[in-house]
Order: C-alpha cells, then sequence, then structure tokens
C-alpha cells in the first residue's frame, strides 16, 4: 500500500529524482497501476460504462512508444489473496470510499475514478494481440514487480509508493514522471523520464539504508499514530509534517532495533500484551519490503508457471492458465478462503447491486470450482446502500457440471464444457449456431439479462445495446451527463458479460471469448438511446452500412424471439403449478417475468425462511435470480471476513 503522503513529500524535494533518458532496457511494469493510470488521466468515459475501443488504442501507443525506444516491457499483474489481511482494514475502507464516488458519479455524471468494469480484460487482450510479455503472480503484485526487476537489473515502472521502499538495484520511475507521449530523439529515441532509488532517497533524508523498511512499518502502523513526528521536523522546514519529523528522528539510529525500541518508548506504559502486538506488527510491515526471488523469471523464460502455496489446491492446468492470463485471479480467493470481493461499479445506491442479477453465474463456477460434494459457501463482498456487506452464496449445480471435476475440468469433452455455459446462461446450441462467432457470448449474455434486469431494459435500450455491437467500435463524440436509469441497466448488463467471461474462462472457452474493445462503446450506445429516443430510427444512424444493418436486424429479431419464448413458456409453467395446487385450470395469466429462486443469506447460512428454503448444495434452476429487494435482509452489515530474451540461471 505505500506510505501514505510519501510521493507528496518527495515532489517538494526534487533533488531525490535523477532525470534520465530512457532507451535500450528491460522495464518491468505493475500492470494494475498501469490500467488505472492511464484510464484515469486519459479523460476517457468512465460513467457510461467505459470507451473500451479508445482504451485499446492508448495501450497499444503506450506499448509503441516503448518498442520505439527499444524498451521491452514485462507486464506483471497480481493475483492471490492475502490470506493473513494485513493490509484488510485500508482496503476495506477504499472500497467505502469508492461507493460514495460511483454514487456521485452516477447521480451528476461527474469522472470520479471508477474503473469501467470490463478494462481489466480490454487491457489482457490488447496485450495478448500485442505479444506483450505479460504474466499473472498468485501474490502480491507489487513484491513480484520488485523481485522480478531487481533479478532481470532493470527499472520498475509504476506509481505505487512501495517502490519507493525496495531497493531497487535499477531503480523506480514513477509513471507521472514517465513522458511516454513525449518521445525525442530521432533515430536514438528515447523516452524522458525521472528515476529514483532508495539510495539517494537515503542520502537526501540522511538516514541509514536498512532503516528505510523500518521507516515504512513506523509510518504506516496505526497503534503508533499516537505520537507526534512532527516535533521532530526541522525547526525551518517549509513542509514540516509526520513523515519529514519521523525521517529526522531516525538520523539518530543505525539498526532497527534500536529505532524499533525507542519508537515503543515514545507511546508511554504499555502492558506486555500490547507492546508485543506492536512489535509484531513492526515486525511484519518491515518483512514485507524484504525481496524475495522472483516466481516468474522462469516463466518468461521457459513459460513454467511458479508454484502454489497449499499442495493440489489448483490444478497445473489452472496454475499455467492463471499464470497466462487467461484466467481471473478470483478463482484463487474462492479456491483458498471461498470469498469473492465484486466490483465497485457506477450505480446509485439507492438501488440493489448490479452484480446481484449475475450471480447465477458466479454460482455455477463456485460449484465447479468447489466440487460437487463440498458444503461450503462463497463469502461475496458487495453493498446494499452505500454499506459493504457480506452475502453468503452457496455453489450451483446443473446435472452436466456436478459430473465434472476441477482436476480435470481441461479434459472434459467440449460438449459438455459449452453444455454447463449454456445452462447457465439458459441458452441452447441451435440459437447459438444463428449468431456470428464473436457475438455467440454477448448475445448469449444480452438474453440472460433481458430475462433476470430489474427494472426490466426497455426496447430502445436493447435497440441501443445491439445497434452498439453491430457498430463495432462506433463513432467517440461525447455524450451529454449520461441517464442514471441508463448507467444501470447497462452496468447490470456488464456485471452479466464479465461473469460469463470468466466463467467461459474456467470451461476452456467452449465459445469464443469476445473482444470487448469491438463490442462495447459506452458513449456510443447512450448516444444512441438518447437519439433514438428522440425519434431517431436504427437505419438513419447506420446509413448506407448495409452489413451492419442486417446483422442490426438478425440480432434483435433472433433476441426478441428467445425472450418472447421464454416468456410463453415460463407463463406456461406458472399456470400449470396454479393448476396443480388449485386442482383445475388456471384462469389467471400470472406474471411474466421469471419467479426468483432463493436468496443468497448475507452474513451466514443461517436458517432461511420457509419461501427462501433450499436445498444445499443448491440445486441449480439456471434462469432464476436471487434478487436481494428485501432492505431487512440486506440491510445486516458484518466485519470483513517476444521481447529481449532473459537467459536462464
Amino acid at each position: 500500500m505505500g506510505v501514505q503522503g510519501l510521493s507528496s513529500l518527495l515532489e517538494t524535494r526534487g533533488e531525490v529524482y535523477r532525470d534520465v533518458q530512457l532507451r535500450g532496457s528491460r522495464l518491468v511494469i505493475g500492470g494494475s497501476n498501469l490500467i488505472s493510470h492511464l484510464d484515469y488521466t486519459s479523460g476517457l468515459d468512465q460513467n457510461c460504462g467505459g470507451e473500451y475501443a479508445l482504451f485499446a488504442d492508448l495501450i497499444e501507443r503506450f506499448i509503441s512508444a516503448l518498442w520505439t525506444c527499444e524498451v521491452n516491457p514485462y507486464v506483471v499483474l497480481g493475483g492471490g489473496p492475502d490470506p493473513t489481511d494485513r493490509n484488510l482494514e485500508a482496503v476495506t475502507m477504499r472500497a467505502e470510499h469508492l461507493i460514495q464516488k460511483a454514487h456521485v458519479a452516477a447521480e451528476t455524471g461527474e469522472r470520479k475514478g471508477i474503473l469501467p468494469q470490463m478494462a481489466k480484460v480490454v487491457f489482457k487482450q490488447t496485450l495478448t494481440q500485442l505479444r506483450v510479455p505479460v504474466a499473472q503472480c498468485f501474490r502480491e503484485e507489487n513484491h513480484e514487480v520488485a523481485a522480478l526487476a531487481a533479478e532481470l537489473n532493470c527499472p520498475v515502472l509504476s506509481n505505487d509508493g512501495d517502490f519507493f521502499i525496495f531497493e531497487l538495484p535499477a531503480g523506480f520511475l514513477p509513471i507521472t514522471h514517465f513522458h511516454w507521449e513525449e518521445v525525442k530523439g530521432g533515430l536514438r529515441s528515447y523516452i524522458p523520464c525521472k528515476s529514483y532509488t532508495a539510495s539517494r532517497f537515503c542520502n537526501v533524508f540522511r538516514i541509514e539504508p536498512q532503516l528505510l523498511p523500518t521507516f515504512a512499518a513506523l509510518a504506516g502502523n496505526v497503534k503508533l499514530k499516537t505520537v507526534s513526528w512532527t516535533q521532530f521536523a526541522p525547526v525551518r522546514s517549509k513542509t514540516p509534517g509526520h513523515l519529514e519529523g519521523l525521517l529526522c528522528w531516525l538520523r539518530d539510529f543505525q539498526k532497527s532495533e534500536d529505532a524499533v525500541a525507542a519508537a515503543l518508548g515514545l507511546m508511554g506504559e504499555l502492558d506486555t500484551k500490547r507492546r508485543g502486538e506492536v512489535q509484531k506488527g513492526l515486525s511484519e510491515g518491515m518483512k514485507e519490503y524484504k525481496l524475495h526471488q522472483s516466481c516468474l523469471k522462469r516463466f518468461f523464460v521457459q513459460r513454467v508457471p511458479p508454484p502454489f502455496q497449499g499442495s493440489g489446491l489448483v490444478p497445473d492446468w489452472a496454475r499455467l492458465a492463471l499464470t497466462q492470463t487467461r484466467l481471473t485471479p478470483d478463482i484463487v480467493d474462492v479456491l483458498q478462503l471461498q470469498r469473492m470481493s465484486l466490483g465497485i461499479a457506477v450505480e446509485p445506491r439507492n438501488r440493489p447491486s448490479v452484480y446481484v442479477i449475475s450471480r447465477p453465474i458466479r454460482q455455477v463456477m463456485y460449484g465447479l470450482l468447489l466440487g460437487g460434494e463440498t458444503s461450503l459457501q462463497v463469502t461475496e463482498r458487495d453493498r446494499d446502500d452505500s454499506q459493504l456487506i457480506y452475502v453468503q452464496v452457496p455453489p450451483a449445480f446443473s446435472e452436466t457440471s456436478r459430473r465434472l471435476r476441477l482436476s480435470s475440468l481441461h479434459e472434459a469433452e467440449p460438449s459438455e464444457r459449452l453444455l454447463v455455459l449454456l445452462e447457465a446462461l439458459d441458452m441452447t446450441e441451435d440459437f447459438l449456431s444463428l449468431l456470428p462467432t464473436q457475438l455467440k457470448l454477448p448475445v448469449a449474455v444480452t438474453c440472460f439479462w433481458l430475462q433476470m434486469a430489474e427494472p426490466p431494459p426497455d426496447l430502445t435500450l436493447l435497440r441501443a445495446l445491439l445497434l452498439g455491437m453491430s457498430m463495432g467500435t462506433g463513432n467517440h463524440r461525447k455524450a451529454k451527463k449520461p441517464d442514471v436509469g441508463v448507467v444501470y441497466a447497462l452496468n447490470q448488463w456488464q456485471a452479466c458479460l464479465k461473469d460469463s467471461v470468466h466463467l467461459n474462462q474456467l470451461l476452456g472457452f467452449p465459445l469464443p471469448e469476445p473482444e470487448i474493445a469491438r463490442l462495447y462503446q459506452g458513449t456510443t450506445v447512450h448516444m444512441l438511446v438518447d437519439g433514438m429516443r428522440r425519434g431517431r430510427s436504427p437505419q438513419a444512424i447506420l446509413k448506407s452500412d448495409t452489413t451492419s444493418v442486417e446483422q442490426y436486424h438478425r440480432l434483435l429479431s433472433l433476441t426478441r424471439t428467445i425472450s418472447t419464448d421464454r416468456k410463453t413458456t415460463e407463463k406456461q409453467q406458472q399456470e400449470e403449478e396454479e393448476s396443480m395446487r388449485t386442482g383445475g385450470s388456471a384462469s389467471g395469466t400470472g406474471p411474466d417475468r421469471p419467479p426468483r429462486s432463493p436468496q443468497a443469506t448475507p452474513g451466514g447460512p443461517g436458517p432461511p425462511s420457509p419461501a427462501r428454503a433450499t436445498p444445499h448444495p443448491q440445486e441449480w434452476a439456471p434462469h432464476r435470480c436471487p434478487h436481494t429487494h428485501d432492505k431487512e435482509h440486506m440491510k445486516l452489515r458484518m466485519s470483513p471476513p517476444a521481447a529481449m530474451p532473459i537467459r536462464a540461471g
């Protein structure tokens, strides 16, 4: 997580940086940090659901700038959970803050830094298409980035404060000072940037290098907040603060043990238990910055995935797919800790989370991961109103999925794996055969969304979504302040798409993975909705593009046909059930929305009400959605449970 406020302090002490001209080098990049930086600083849409074509183009231009300067990138993405939950408090506070920002973004249209739901998928897909070396590790991203950079003797590119503390032989290049859009030098092109090294930091602030992890641990330990470090800041300092004071205080020490003992003394009288707790926290904090051997160097050389701590928990085929970024790292959290942290989407807080309607898809994934004999449930971190909640969700199974085992899932018959996916989406293979290859999964998801979304999407919204798919990259004119109802509905659709993409990956891609950058452009779809509400026809929008017109009409006809067929079938089923209950013919028409399945239970598997009773593990009713409109039910708030070669050797 880095030292809070350190970046700001260093901006006032420019001598810690050195101007460099980057060219002809390897470069290890923190992938998650790069995604956030490119999206947040680009000015691209965040509130309409993302401008994925422009985002992919931005990634391509970034990589092209590196290649122009003969810089060979190695991108590392984090993946594994932290079983110790050392940073749980900070992570929880950040999530709660993002919920508030997401609500403001939905209501006002302001950019609030909420990453569009499919941005990470677009990032991975684009790097794969460009054949950029990229790997996903099983542990915290920063540690693996630092370890790999140290072994390759090359700099790190990131914006995370942790890299001010790691001892990196070739230094750290903060993204904020990495001017990749200003390539200079003609034939010997270079990227102007600033370089930071821990040794230079220590020289500027006159502390011993071995005390840098101690500085980070003392600055970040919440139990030491009672100590006023500002009192030790220089009298003539222009910006006296606790970090500068702490650094001045550390000048008197040579060893970390002495500094820790003195810091404990500043806390006053402590009983043995409290003293031990503080010492343990500081010790663990300092260990976080000790470099270990890289787990990914061998993967980049020989394509061998790193080992996973936990014998047999992650099969070999899944370890390789995870490292290749062909599986979401969320599955490691499910396998190891039986939990899932759902993302933060732009949505008004007075509506149910957009991830509620896609929960049945995730339940199928949980069933495949945990197995048919388990009694385990997965704790999903979601939101209700502006609060984080923790919901106990049982895995779901069909007759087909119950036969499959995670250890041999990659060897299962393609027809079986496809059937599991189609059952999850309540789709038939005959229907899919009528669709273009790249649109099979998106259209199946759209039909699922049409049936599950609350409130039900109107025809204009469906038309705009399908029209956007038919247009491909579309146009990218900025839309006016988006309609909050459209924002909410389309983020429900994206939640279904993301979970379906992840399930499709786990099943070994029984359907082709759609290229997200060509599939959905948020501002385009919002402008289409607005235009059609004003009376413009799809034909007028597409003009002379006859191919897109034909595809749009075919997609619309197919989705409306299957939606109508489903409603007819459900109506008949409801009438039959009513007839059986009353012993005669049902005279009522019944609702034309599908009945809902039992709800997942917030906070634990306590006894469900009779109306929600369900066998556990849950037998799967594929097109039933556990909606969470019952406010008393949901209010429960709980504690959070081909580049430059690397030579082997």
